[in-house]
């Protein structure tokens, strides 16, 4: 199967659950996540009619972004834990960052943001589970994270990002995403957070039902990661 067959899939994947849900699909977003393939198959996937692009390591969001800098409208997604050393990487290339966690994260990536001239979109990355194999911030460290984003001019808060923890069943995702939404609404609703960037190739269609506006999907578009 090609990647534009799989990209067809999941979008009617997404279209399906947001239809169950009383949703308009056009209201959630897919970011096809290519970490560890190559530029070729993000190439394929633009092709296909896909513009957002999810990256977990800075470096390698880096190198592809050089290797299709012809593809003028192509937006970079970073969705992988983001070391403060790195935020200079991205800086000058990403749309958006998933995975503010922290007040020093939020300061030095709004420094470079405003140094490279753009304005970047965030979402804090919320540790639901207070899983300690994860990065995140937990969810009373949120407000904290919150309030130093809202001091950075170049970054623009867009809302929350969260990743359950794995079960086989995608229905054990859902109380996690329930968390995020309530996070979300806790802190000012969707008027002042209006994005939700949860679910993956799994658990998608459970994410749609809670409530994402963002779905992160690899592996069911570009297959298995390259050994």
């Amino acid at each position: 199967m090609t990647i534009a067959e799989r990209l067809t899939q999941a979008r009617e994947r997404i279209a399906r659950a947001a239809e169950r849900a009383g949703r308009d699909p056009n209201t959630v977003r897919l970011v096809a996540v290519s970490k560890t393939h190559p530029a070729s198959a993000i190439r394929e996937a633009y092709e296909a009619g896909q513009r957002d692009f999810g990256e977990n390591y800075a470096q390698e969001l880096v190198r592809k972004a050089e290797s299709l800098a012809d593809l003028p409208d192509l937006r970079w997604h970073m969705i992988g834990h983001l070391q403060t050393n790195k935020a200079r990487l991205v800086a000058p290339l990403v749309a958006t960052v998933h995975t503010v966690d922290s007040p020093k994260l939020a300061v030095e990536l709004g420094r470079r943001a405003l140094a490279a001239g753009r304005t970047i979109n965030v979402l804090v990355e919320v540790n639901v589970a207070r899983d300690a194999a994860k990065s995140g911030c937990s969810p009373d460290q949120l407000g904290d994270v919150l309030a130093a984003l809202r001091e950075q001019p170049a970054l623009r808060t867009r809302g929350l990002m969260t990743i359950p923890p794995f079960t086989e069943d995608p229905e054990g995702a859902r109380p996690y995403f329930a968390q995020l939404r309530e996070l979300r609404d806790a802190h000012g609703g969707a008027e002042v957070l209006p994005e939700l960037s949860m679910g993956m190739s799994h658990d998608v269609e459970v994410a749609v039902e809670e409530g994402a506006t963002i779905v992160r999907i690899g592996t069911a578009i570009f297959g298995a990661r390259p050994a």
